[in-house]
């Protein structure tokens, strides 16, 4: 059993992550959500969805990127592959303003677990490449498209040395996944992502993670807040908004850990163990 008297560093009451998505979908692909709501036919190229996608690298990266640096906080950038090739400025800033780039596959319409294993391999390899030659470090990270991954994937995170992967869907802290190709730290991932107000008001957005933050640091130990944000979506000025109040309002409240993916991931490691059983989380009389 994990000792009870784990805490996040210098005894913090809550940690933070931060994850924006820098995606980019293949020639003649597009996003499978949109604000029309009106179908096409069925093969036609929906040219209007992705140029709405295209927002992200073109302008709603670079805003959020101001968002972040207002309110002194750092992110994990997760970004396909196709994004760093077709946009290296936009990488080369993202690192200058002090954030991770973490790997998010090479295209946002490609997903894992369609492909064969030595694909699957030789697909990563390939992200992983592109994305040290554009931002000068090589990824510890990644998150696979669309929670597209199956029982090869983590597998073969491992075996290309990754560190860590957001791709846990069972847990909120992290925990050890050991696999055939060796251990990574298993991260959970959003439960709110910006996209989920698309058809909404963007206020639910703000509402619903000032609202957990308040909650978790008033009454868990070891709480974890994961806000996921899109470029082309939340990098509108309507989104853009509510994250700088979240942000804003996490920023003036003391004893809080902001903190990276990766800095999370080196803190579990440091601890030794394996896992973080939920007992001793939220109960007093855990054994």
């Amino acid at each position: 059993m994990t000792d009870v008297t784990i805490s996040w560093p210098n005894g913090k009451r809550v940690a933070v992550v931060v994850s924006v998505l820098l995606e980019t979908w293949s020639e003649g692909k597009s996003p499978s959500y949109f604000p029309r709501t009106t179908a096409l036919q069925p093969g036609e190229v929906d040219l209007p969805a992705r140029q709405w996608s295209q927002y992200g690298a073109e302008e709603g990266l670079w805003r959020i990127l101001g968002v972040l640096e207002r309110c002194g906080v750092r992110a994990t950038v997760f970004s396909n592959a196709l994004s760093a090739e077709l946009h290296p400025d936009l990488i080369a800033q993202i690192v200058r303003c002090g954030n991770a780039v973490a790997a998010h596959g090479y295209a946002q319409d490609q997903f894992l677990q369609r492909m064969p294993r030595e694909e699957q391999h030789a697909t990563i390899r390939r992200t992983l490449d592109v994305l040290e030659k554009h931002a000068g470090t090589r990824p510890t990270g990644w998150c696979t498209p669309v929670y597209g991954w199956n029982e090869h994937s983590h597998e073969l995170l491992a075996r290309e040395g990754l560190k860590w992967h957001s791709d846990a869907l069972n847990r909120s802290l992290p925990r050890l996944q050991k696999t055939p190709g060796g251990s990574i730290v298993a991260m959970g991932w959003s439960d709110f992502v910006d996209n989920r107000v698309l058809r909404g008001s963007p206020r639910t957005f703000h509402d619903v993670y000032i609202d957990t933050f308040d909650y978790l640091y008033t009454q868990e130990r070891l709480g974890l807040l994961h806000i996921g944000f899109h470029g082309h979506f939340g990098g509108r000025p309507m989104m853009s908004a509510m994250l700088s109040k979240v942000l804003r309002h996490i920023a003036s409240v003391p004893d809080v850990w902001l903190a990276t993916h990766e800095e999370i991931a080196d803190w579990f490691l440091a601890q030794g163990i394996e896992d973080i059983p939920p007992a001793q989380r939220f109960l007093s009389a855990a054994p």
